[in-house]
């Protein structure tokens, strides 16, 4: 098995390939879901000023305008994976550390990347009876930060960081999809998004949507925002889908301007990437 070959299961999973897919935070699979839309995301205010569906989807679609500034801390889970990590567009600079899979699995992966423009540096770790069994493997288990070549992850979203494009997310992208939503108490809200543009967003991959068919028009969701109306936390419920279960997406935002740069890898502890690597995420 080459490196190459091996990519294609391993990273489809991948939270930034992305591949959001299937688990709540603590990695643990889900089904359902609690959102129970009941008015329209085009309603307007009532006579009576009472807040109904426009009011609620403008919320959202506001709350995401602070991670436009690049300043936050943020964690995403799906697929059996974990992401977290800050961004601080101050400093051009970006960290986060990536789980996908666990310990039963064949192939396990830990990404620790770190961005400062215009360098990054990713330590991988990865484990199972599959990463012990293919020399290759070896190449990439080096304890060590591997420096990336910049013209060789332009445009990957597994290594590469756009600071163009704030939020590894997409969230503004997704509340624009929203179809229904009502408020359900003070900053919390439920409905459905049309996920179909969603794989620009890169939260779900072009794979997932596709599967979902019809249902991708109407994927229920949950959202929390701060005191600040500010979004803390977006949930996905995806609906099961020929043999996959139904799954949960979850994506939240903290420390609104309060993030603080990256730090780089000290030079004892920086090598450059061999070729396994980029063969690996090609």
């Amino acid at each position: 098995m080459t490196v190459r070959r091996l990519s294609a299961g391993l990273v489809a999973a991948a939270l930034f390939t992305p591949g959001l897919a299937a688990c709540n935070s603590s990695g643990t699979p889900t089904a359902g879901s609690t959102a129970s839309p009941t008015a329209s995301a085009s309603a307007t205010a009532s006579a009576s000023g009472t807040p109904v569906a426009g009011d609620a989807k403008q919320a959202l679609l506001d709350s995401t305008r602070e991670i436009s500034n690049g300043n936050f801390r943020f964690t995403l889970a799906g697929a059996g994976s974990t992401a977290e990590g800050q961004v601080h567009q101050p400093s051009q600079s970006a960290a986060m550390k990536i789980a996908i899979g666990g310990p039963s699995s064949d192939l396990a992966m830990k990404l620790d990347v770190i961005h400062f423009k215009p360098d990054s540096w990713v330590k991988l770790e990865l484990t199972g009876p599959t990463a012990n069994s293919l020399p290759a493997i070896k190449q990439l288990n080096l304890g060590k930060y591997q420096h990336l070549d910049q013209t060789r992850i332009k445009g990957n979203r597994s290594l590469g960081f756009d600071f163009e494009k704030v939020d590894p997310a997409g969230s503004a992208v997704l509340t624009q999809g929203i179809t229904e939503v009502r408020s359900t108490g003070t900053g919390t809200y439920a409905g459905t998004i049309d996920v179909t543009k969603a794989a620009e967003a890169g939260s779900l991959n072009a794979a997932t949507i596709a599967a979902l068919g019809t249902q991708a028009k109407t994927v229920p969701f949950t959202a929390k925002v701060d005191p600040q109306g500010r979004l803390s936390e977006l949930v996905l419920q995806l609906p099961a889908a020929g043999q996959t279960a139904a799954q949960e997406i979850r994506m939240t935002y903290s420390d609104y301007g309060a993030a603080t740069a990256a730090q780089k890898p000290p030079a004892d502890q920086v090598v450059e990437a061999p070729a396994e690597l980029y063969s690996l995420f090609g």
